[in-house]
């Protein structure tokens, strides 16, 4: 009797329930702008006017960040009774709070049972971030982009103006109207290491209105398309590369043409943007040079931190090639047959050393790089 042997089913994925999950939760399904759907105006515009999602992407990473930011705030809620995950709105806009630390008077007026084991000096809004180690030296640097601080000073001009929204799970928050902000603050999370880092700047109404304006303009426009991009498309913005709405915004892409290509509609526009090209290599050039000969000034430096900079070396490594030899022994040794492939460097060697041109096919499969070389033109 024969037996066959069946193959033990491979796994479950969790990666599709796990996008399933994430588009049922509220926050995906909501068609009122919300405070985290202020990165881009054309994008907040699509989603102001209920337009389809045209592109899906891959969500990975984000949900990965979700996941993590879940667990940080849960922590935070038990451990320190901080407001967590707390919605704010008004007519125009809506937004969840990730944490909301009240100062020390106002959590009086709060049922015991929900008073922070902590109170805060001052009434602060946070906002945790997660990020990928290829982004944290920006965070380091720079802090909190624009589209970041707009999104939480809508949160705390919300707070501050309209206080919790009454809703089912904080009626007791809404009951204390509205809450002025002093501070908020940013606490960013590296998702492949742990690595932490916070940033706290004070509450400016000047900031909360400029969000507020920012809002009013993308509602006022008709379409989507009366909106300016607030990135540089796909291919140069991660962003633009990630967006729901990449091809509603910027059209399917052409095989051989960039996205932006499309920007340019006639002879003057050509003449414009190659005028530019050229100002700025200009300008680029003294730069580059600049920097190789600081790179030769570092070079054998000791790895440290240097002031406001830290120097890291990286590469010099040997390179990995290809063991031919041992190959070969292990296909001896296994009594496999050698193959014998034709030496093409040899080959073409011999041809030239006799003055025969080597032989070429034009391989439509690959494509050289494509360069650009604007120079001043010879005017007649």
């Amino acid at each position: 009797m024969t037996t066959l042997a069946i193959a033990p089913e491979r796994p479950v994925s969790l990666w599709p329930a796990a996008h399933a999950a994430d588009a049922r939760r509220p926050r995906s399904q909501q068609t009122k702008l919300g405070a985290s759907d202020t990165v881009c105006a054309r994008r907040a515009g699509y989603l102001l006017h209920g337009r389809t999602p045209t592109d899906t992407g891959e969500k990975r990473k984000a949900i990965l960040g979700t996941w993590l930011h879940a667990g940080i705030l849960d922590a935070a809620r038990e451990e320190y009774g901080w407001l967590v995950e707390r919605r704010v709105e008004d007519q125009s806009v809506r937004g969840h709070i990730d944490a909301v630390q009240l100062d020390r008077a106002t959590a009086a007026r709060l049922p015991k049972r929900l008073r922070p084991t902590l109170p805060a000096e001052e009434t602060t809004v946070e906002d945790v971030k997660t990020k990928s180690t290829y982004q944290w030296d920006s965070v380091l640097r720079y802090g909190a982009s624009e589209a970041e601080l707009r999104q939480v000073y809508l949160y705390a001009d919300l707070l501050g103006t309209e206080g919790f929204a009454s809703v089912r799970g904080q009626r007791q928050l809404a009951h204390l109207g509205p809450v002025p902000v002093a501070r908020i603050r940013f606490r960013f999370i590296n998702r492949d290491n742990g690595d932490d880092h916070v940033q706290e700047i004070a509450y400016e109404a000047d900031r909360a209105r400029r969000a507020r304006w920012w809002v009013q303009q993308v509602r006022s426009a008709a379409s989507p398309e009366e909106l300016p991009r607030t990135f540089q498309g796909p291919g140069i913005s991660a962003i633009c590369d990630h967006c729901p709405f990449r091809t509603a915004c910027w059209g399917p892409i052409v095989a051989g043409h960039s996205p932006q290509s499309q920007l340019i509609h006639d002879d003057a526009e050509r003449v414009e943007a190659l005028a530019e090209y050229a100002e700025v290599s200009e300008q680029i050039k003294p730069l580059k040079d600049r920097l190789k000969f600081l790179r030769a000034k570092l070079d054998g430096s000791e790895p440290g931190i240097y002031g406001d900079n830290a120097l890291k070396w990286s590469g010099g490594n040997p390179t990995k090639v290809d063991d031919v030899e041992a190959m070969v022994s292990m296909y001896r040794r296994a009594g496999l047959e050698v193959p014998m492939a034709p030496d093409v460097a040899a080959m073409k060697a011999t041809l030239k050393e006799v003055g025969i041109p080597v032989p070429t096919r034009l391989d439509h499969d690959r494509r050289t790089a494509v360069s650009i070389n604007v120079t001043a033109s010879k005017k007649p």
